[in-house]
């Protein structure tokens, strides 16, 4: 067995046992197996890439640490700061597309499905954002700017799968679509009745983000080394 095989197993052990506790309504069990996702996932990360971690992976890394920390402690602040953690996430994993992918462009072909997906992008972040509860009213610019940068996440992630069409742009969108459906599940746990549905695609939704930003990182490593070993 690989190294780096025994952390991922614990990673997906504790993603079934957080479905089979939220399923059972086992609150406090939850909390448990959510507390291992990230510190799994995070030393998977590290022996597969031979523990070298960049600066900004090990930041986005310790906000998304920061954020899980403020959801499990379910306190009067843990929504604000979950949001401005998972925001700085964002804006670093933006930075992180800007500055080490090439631009994209577009073809005439490109033009009908870019366009899709914007008029999809900027339709979810208006009908997200007029879901007005109270926090929403009372911090309306940092959840307005939170929507923003996500959305512009998602469409470098969906622009380049639809140019390119490589694994790496493949996993750009994967982990896009992922933080988005756990955002806006996030969002209807708050605004609609509890559902136990809702409950379980926010934690998939949110579990597997971490796992595609994470095998993000990986692959884009894997092709910096094979793009310096042929030069």
């Amino acid at each position: 067995m690989k190294a780096n095989k025994p952390s991922l197993i614990l990673f997906f052990l504790a993603l079934l046992c957080t479905i089979v506790f939220d399923w059972t309504e086992q609150g406090f069990l939850a909390i448990y197996s959510k507390a291992i996702i990230l510190p799994a996932i995070f030393i998977y990360f590290l022996i597969s890439s031979e523990f070298k971690i960049r600066k900004i992976e090990g930041v986005i890394f310790l906000f998304c640490f920061i954020g899980q920390v403020f959801d499990l402690m379910d306190v009067e602040v843990s929504e604000i700061g979950g949001v401005i953690s998972f925001l700085l996430v964002y804006l670093l994993i933006v930075v992180l597309f800007i500055r080490e992918h090439e631009k994209v462009k577009l073809t005439k072909k490109d033009i009908l499905p870019v366009s899709i997906v914007i008029i999809f992008i900027v339709y979810l972040l208006v009908s997200v954002l007029t879901m007005q509860f109270d926090n929403m009213k009372k911090f309306s610019f940092l959840y307005t700017f939170y929507g923003i940068v996500l959305s512009v996440l998602s469409y470098f992630s969906f622009v380049s799968y639809i140019t390119k069409g490589t694994h790496i742009a493949l996993l750009m969108s994967l982990m896009a679509i992922s933080y988005i459906f756990s955002d806006i599940f996030y969002i209807f746990n708050q605004y609609f009745a509890y559902s136990i549905v809702l409950v379980l695609i926010r934690d998939i939704t949110q579990i597997l983000a971490y796992f595609f930003m994470v095998e993000y990182f990986l692959e884009k490593a894997r092709i910096q080394k094979k793009n310096l070993y042929n030069n």
